[in-house]
């Protein structure tokens, strides 16, 4: 190769900084040469023999621009000397100026793939496919139907998703989420959430919960849904009012607070209520009171900001438990112009029984039969469907089933005309409740009780009697010398040594000196979790128990690792005391009780005899049935008995007045569960899942998220950007920034990171970052080559037998530029599929026989010297190709903007017909939806009459 001949004033580019622009040599001395860039203020000193530049020489019809921002048209150009360049330039008003190289606009960036490949600064073959295949999966991703599900670190649970697809991919969602205790509304909530933000119909996101869950959103938005929620409370309040005298709820658009934040500090209620909010988002609603006589402080303030927030996310207990008042309170949080009046929703509820009495009816073995039945009870049923559904869709639904004899048609057709009731009729829109009793996937649970003999020492009054004996410092706590539970709990994990153990304690000092008694003085692999541990401790401590090889046999937990935490791997739960609140209880045994446990669930709790831990344990076993089932009336019982409850826990040898307590909370509870039961809206839990469409949904997050795709392509991802990448374990890897890493890569911590591609491995390993396509890393890293220079422009040469050698091929790729608010989400009618032209010298395009994938595998690389040598002699070709290509390209977007355009019309009039129909009978469509939608559709036609076809990339092939 000849080495380039350096000359002061000349104009180069760095091939490896591009975004450096347009450099200058300052100096050459002793083999080396100097480039100041102006544009970025650096400069660069390089061995001339193997300087990664590239000579800038414009050649006649380009465009140039002088320091002082005036642009001329090359008409000729003149090498001096003393080797630099004068351009002979003309300006829109036909004015000519001799301008020296040293004279350019430094400010000028060869981005383009044009620009950059008669600048010689071309990739290497396999970046041009990397990019060509990034803007095929995102075109695929945009047309995904569960775009923005893919995400979440979450069990691809039906119930679960359907109400996530069914209510995030409305305009301004407002819905109540009231599943019961186990069923993951907190997830459900999350999903909305993401999806919202990922779609961008969501920017800005409130959400308030109760102090005492606080911390666990923010695990689990971070944890599962990779959104970093900015923790706001009143010290963080005052120290941005004071720096920025600002308002904190502006400093962020994601921002999670406690609820009290906002009640006990009007100023802070001020402040939220002065910001725009996308949605506004509140955790257990079921504590707001209200009444038509007054409503509470908390519920003023929600309804507040339920008012200025255009979506609206209420999670609660069932329904059911609170009344129909407390229910009504929380729906005229989602409208108070639909639900303006109780005494008229209570009309309306009781006309939604003889709904569901039709669509039990409808659905039991014998339904189809009462249709063409002749008896007066088939008759009463067959004229009550009819008034419901109309006359015309009564005659319909017995003309179709007329003319089927398939047991599976006549099932179908009926299913339909009940969706068709589900949606029409009920706050099945705005309210979604599962129960456990239409959910599969719960395992068994069983309690195993160890009574033991209380020590001298211990109160038989105290729940936690080695609280008054612990040490300020855990490794001074002799208590556990001496108490039986820990002798107990030594035995119990000698004879389950392959097991997972986990152990819930109320206290932290409890929980750290039994780990520091089992790990130090017995040798048993512990680890311990409690709340004045940071955030990265806990993970750690989490991890550690997780690991199924070396990790720790037993976690310790004081109350805090009852919230939140997944811990369905292990099926031992130790309850070394227990909490006085049925719901804590339930929340505890909820760690391993939980979709997807293998296993059954073993309660353990070593309690003592004649003691207040013998009375509550009774109490919760015999008296409400707690350990062994999910018990929905749990609150109420602790509220009814509280009294009671503590009359005999302060009484323990009084049997007679504690069988009496158990008595009377066992006959509460059976009444309690059968009003719950006969009140169960069946017509709201049919429409808070459809299984049909929900497995749909799992079938499409399995196919468009699928393990070896994204495996394969972030390796080659990683491979280009020099991230290290080494095996962590299966479907894991270990990230590090390489040595030769020219940039930042996205969400990639300078201490490296572990992450996997295995939805179901990411569950039990929560110390793996779960990468999947919509994980920041990814669509950062897409982002950072499609929207960069990266693999644009690429010169190659093959061999190919049916080519004749000495040829040219110019490969290009086109996408359809729209520069729409991503709100629109126009990729759903107009995805970035690369258009591809494979020109060769008769102007012919080959791109359908010859693909780009067998182009990479055969290219060969061209050095540098005879690239440029190339590219100066083909220019005028290739320009001549790329006008061609464009024409085609053109010719192209007209008909896939036609296309686009009349699929997009299709699908919004459809929804469009629909919801506008739905309003005339179900007054929970709001008329702002259906007006949304129409605007939506000549919003979106104004910006796909703006779409044009934009050059993404190019490359030259010259066949051998």
């Amino acid at each position: 190769m000849t080495q380039p001949t350096f000359a002061l004033g000349q104009r180069w580019i760095s091939n490896a900084e591009t975004e450096l622009g347009l450099g200058m040599v300052v100096d050459i001395e002793e083999r080396r040469v100097t480039l100041s860039f102006p544009a970025a203020g650096e400069r660069r000193t390089y061995f001339e023999n193997n300087a990664p530049l590239t000579r800038v020489r414009y050649d006649i019809g380009d465009t140039i621009t002088d320091l002082d921002d005036q642009r001329f048209t090359v008409m000729d150009v003149v090498e001096h000397e003393d080797h630099y360049l004068v351009y002979k330039g003309r300006n829109d008003n036909g004015e000519d100026k001799d301008i020296i190289e040293l004279e350019l606009n430094s400010f000028v960036h060869f981005s383009g793939p044009q620009e950059r490949l008669f600048a010689g600064n071309v990739d290497k073959p396999r970046r041009f496919q990397l990019r060509l295949d990034t803007l095929k999966e995102v075109s695929r991703l945009q047309q995904s139907g569960v775009n923005g599900l893919l995400g979440p670190r979450v069990d691809t649970l039906p119930h679960q998703l359907f109400i996530a697809q069914e209510v995030a991919n409305r305009f301004a969602p407002r819905v109540l989420l009231a599943d019961e205790v186990g069923l993951g509304k907190t997830i459900e909530a999350g999903l909305i959430i993401h999806q919202q933000l990922h779609s961008g119909r969501a920017q800005r996101i409130l959400i308030a919960v109760p102090d005492s869950l606080v911390h666990q959103w923010l695990v689990e938005m971070l944890r599962r849904f990779n959104l970093q929620f900015t923790l706001l409370d009143e010290a963080r309040c005052q120290a941005i009012t004071e720096s920025e005298s600002d308002n904190p709820f502006e400093s962020t658009q994601l921002v999670l607070c406690s609820l009290s934040l906002l009640t006990e500090n009007p100023e802070r209620a001020d402040q939220a209520a002065a910001c725009e909010w996308d949605i506004f988002c509140v955790d257990e609603a079921h504590h707001l009171q209200w009444s038509e006589a007054e409503a509470s402080i908390d519920y003023q303030v929600v309804e507040r900001l339920a008012g200025i927030a255009r979506g609206l996310l209420l999670l609660t207990a069932t329904p059911e438990q609170l009344g129909i008042e407390s229910h009504f309170a929380r729906l005229r949080l989602l409208d108070p112009n639909r639900y303006h009046s109780l005494s008229a929703f209570q009309e309306e509820e009781a006309n939604y029984q003889p709904i569901n009495d039709l669509i039990q009816t409808l659905l039991s073995h014998d339904g189809p039969a009462q249709l063409s039945a002749t008896d007066e009870s088939a008759k009463a049923f067959q004229s009550h469907l009819q008034s419901v559904i109309g006359e015309e869709r009564f005659n319909h639904l017995l003309q179709t089933l007329s003319e089927t004899d398939c047991e599976d048609a006549t099932n179908s057709i009926i299913f339909n005309h009940v969706r068709e009731l589900l949606d029409r009729h009920g706050t099945g829109r705005v309210l979604f409740r599962n129960t456990r009793s239409s959910v599969e996937g719960f395992p068994e649970r069983v309690l195993n009780p160890h009574p033991l003999e209380l020590p001298e020492n211990y109160s038989a009054t105290d729940l936690y009697p080695e609280q008054p004996h612990s040490a300020d410092n855990p490794m001074e706590a002799e208590w556990v010398n001496t108490d039986p539970r820990v002798q107990w709990l030594l035995g119990f994990l000698k004879q389950h040594k392959k097991e997972k153990v986990l152990l819930i304690t109320a206290n932290a000092n409890t929980a750290l000196a039994l780990e520091i008694f089992l790990r130090l003085r017995n040798g048993i692999r512990s680890s311990v979790f409690y709340e004045d541990l940071s955030l990265l401790e806990r993970d750690r401590a989490a991890a550690y128990f997780a690991d199924p090889e070396d990790g720790a046999q037993i976690l310790l937990c004081s109350e805090i690792g009852s919230e939140g935490r997944n811990f369905q791997f292990a099926s031992h739960l130790i309850m070394f005391d227990l909490p006085r609140n049925p719901d804590l209880l339930e929340q505890r045994i909820g760690r391993l009780d939980r979709i997807g446990q293998k296993n059954t669930v073993n309660i353990h709790v070593p309690f003592f005899e004649d003691s207040a831990q013998s009375v509550l344990l009774d109490w919760f076993h015999e008296g409400m049935n707690g350990f062994e089932i999910t018990n929905p009336a749990g609150a109420v019982l602790g509220e009814r008995f509280k009294e009671q409850l503590a009359n005999c826990l302060e009484n323990p040898a009084d049997q007679e007045t504690l069988d009496t307590l158990i008595q009377e909370t066992e006959d509460l509870n059976a009444s309690t569960l059968e009003t719950l039961q006969q009140g169960r809206d069946r017509l709201l839990e049919m429409n808070s899942c459809n299984p049909e469409k929900a497995n749909e949904i799992i079938d499409a997050i399995h196919t468009h998220g699928e393990e070896d795709a994204i495996t394969q392509y972030m390796t080659r991802v990683f491979d280009q950007f020099s991230v290290e990448h080494q095996s962590h374990s299966e479907s894991a890897m270990v990230l590090r920034p390489g040595e030769n890493m020219h940039s930042h890569f996205p969400e990639l911590p300078d201490d490296g990171i572990s992450v996997c591609f295995n939805r179901e491995k990411s569950l039990s390993r929560e110390d793996l970052t779960f990468l999947t396509w919509e994980h920041p890393m990814v669509t950062g890293a897409m982002e950072m080559i499609t929207e960069g220079d990266h693999g644009n422009c690429s010169l190659c040469t093959i061999k190919l037998p049916p080519l004749k050698p000495g040829g040219m091929l110019v490969e290009v790729v086109y996408v359809m530029h729209c520069p729409a608010p991503k709100s629109l989400q126009i990729g759903r009618y107009l995805p970035t599929q690369p258009v591809r032209f494979l020109i060769d010298n008769k102007s012919k395009d080959l791109g359908h026989i010859i693909t780009s994938e067998h182009i990479t595998k055969l290219a060969q690389k061209v050095g540098r010297g005879p690239a440029d040598k190339l590219l100066k002699h083909v220019r005028n070709d290739v320009d001549a190709t790329l006008k061609h290509a464009q024409n085609l390209a053109e010719e192209k977007q007209k008909t896939l903007v036609n296309d686009a355009k009349a699929n997009m019309l299709k699908q919004q009039q459809y929804e469009i017909d629909r919801m506008e129909a739905l309003a005339k009978v179900n007054p929970n469509i709001r008329q702002e939806e259906v007006d949304h939608l129409k605007e939506q559709s000549m919003t979106l036609l104004s910006y796909l009459d703006q779409v044009q076809a934009r050059l993404d990339s190019v490359r030259l092939v010259v066949t051998t």
